[in-house]
């Protein structure tokens, strides 16, 4: 098994994967969580789209989300999950602090809303098994998802770079906004390239992915991804140097390349990096810290302080907080703060204490981008991307990975690397 191990590798073709026990129309389930989570604004689309219909599309498919996985686990088999259950709790909180109607019947749409999203994640916890199986579905969900932005590209540049952001990439078949479209290309991307590193795919499969996708990504201008792209993959192939010499070649080779290549485009960076903003827009992170100021400054009740006000659109005063820990003081309080803090560290927390294994590189990726990507935008408190994430790095994180997952990623004395 060691030496088929390395042949693969020499060879450049996947390991077998063995068969996997997740049902199709998990998959399936877990495509319209995903599509649920897209949202229904952004830019002008191609045909307009009105934000009623793609409320309704999105709504309907979560609701279809949740039959199938009822269907599915009708004996209602699920895998105990602490991030789960201080999901739970935080959903439990958001009930309690939108139930005064501070914010509307919206916020009591959006508690039902996470509350069909969190039960459809508990009912398809009865296939987490430490596979990769959610993380395939993830990848080909967002790949046809950024596939319907390339179109949208290349039938309507105008519309798909319009004046309204700047004329950085955004959805014109479906409304998407450029961080929307950064955030799916990054992971996407991190998380193929490391699927090609542990021999899961091909070297073919990772290029016709991982090229296009980060040429999506850089039309963005999407700093947040970006920085949270080479983030993840920075600390995901740390947790692995030790033990494996491949993960030791590619990160030098990485460090290296990427230091000259830094050096010799350190002009084109810059100016990339910057989008054309004033210096007093950079330092204000795109106008986000007056946003921030002003939340902070507004009076509160004792009760908002511990609860917050209930589930908003995540934004304050007319403007979006884009940021996550903010968006949770304001909605969901010191509670929500504590709760939010407390599954991720618990997420961080086993994937130390696991042993070294692809799975756990991919788990570490996911968590890393989302903590780096929490400082500038919103979703780790109610049902977004993020949570979806997590999600699939919790289910990474499950006692009892394959074996031949295991030796995948450490190949043994005398395989090749």
């Amino acid at each position: 098994m060691a030496a088929h191990t390395g042949t693969a590798g020499i060879r450049g073709e996947a390991t077998p994967e063995p068969a996997s026990s997740t049902p199709k129309w998990a998959g399936l389930a877990w495509a319209l969580l995903i599509l649920n989570t897209l949202g229904s604004t952004g830019a002008k689309t191609v045909i307009p789209l009105p934000r009623s219909v793609s409320q309704l599309v999105t709504m309907g498919s979560l609701m279809t989300a949740f039959v199938i996985a009822l269907v599915l686990n009708k004996h209602l088999r699920i895998r105990p999950s602490a991030y789960l259950l201080l999901l739970t709790a935080l959903l439990v909180s958001s009930i309690l602090s939108s139930a005064d109607l501070q914010e509307g019947a919206g916020a009591l749409f959006r508690c039902f809303r996470l509350t069909v999203f969190v039960s459809t994640l508990w009912l398809l916890t009865r296939w987490w098994d430490g596979g990769f199986a959610f993380v395939r579905y993830h990848i080909r969900t967002y790949a046809v998802v950024l596939a319907s932005v390339a179109i949208g590209l290349v039938i309507s540049p105008g519309n798909a770079m319009p004046d309204i952001y700047g004329g950085r990439l955004s959805g014109a078949i479906w409304p998407l906004t450029p961080p929307q479209i950064g955030q799916y290309a990054a992971v996407i991307s991190g998380l193929t390239l490391l699927l090609w590193f542990g021999r899961r795919t091909t070297w073919r499969s990772a290029l016709a992915i991982v090229v296009p996708v980060v040429g999506l990504l850089m039309l963005t201008h999407t700093r947040t991804a970006t920085l949270g792209l080479i983030a993840g993959l920075a600390v995901a192939f740390l947790s692995m140097v030790l033990t494996s010499a491949r993960a030791r070649k590619v990160f030098a080779w990485t460090v290296g390349v990427g230091g000259v290549a830094g050096v010799v485009l350190a002009g084109a960076l810059q100016t990339w990096f910057l989008r054309g903003q004033s210096a007093d827009n950079f330092s204000s992170l795109t106008g986000r810290a007056k946003v921030w100021d002003a939340l902070l400054d507004a009076p509160r009740t004792p009760l908002e302080y511990i609860f917050g006000v209930g589930l908003t659109d995540k934004s304050y005063d007319g403007l979006p907080i884009d940021n996550s820990w903010l968006a949770i003081y304001h909605e969901q309080g010191f509670v929500g703060i504590a709760l939010v803090a407390g599954f991720l560290l618990t997420l961080v927390v086993v994937a130390v204490l696991r042993p070294p294994s692809l799975a756990r590189a991919c788990a570490i990726f996911l968590i890393t981008y989302c903590i780096s990507a929490s400082y500038t935008e919103a979703g780790l408190g109610d049902a977004s991307p993020y949570l979806l994430h997590l999600a699939v790095a919790a289910s990474l994180l499950v006692r009892g990975v394959p074996q031949s997952d295991e030796q995948a990623f450490i190949p043994a004395k005398g395989a090749g690397t």
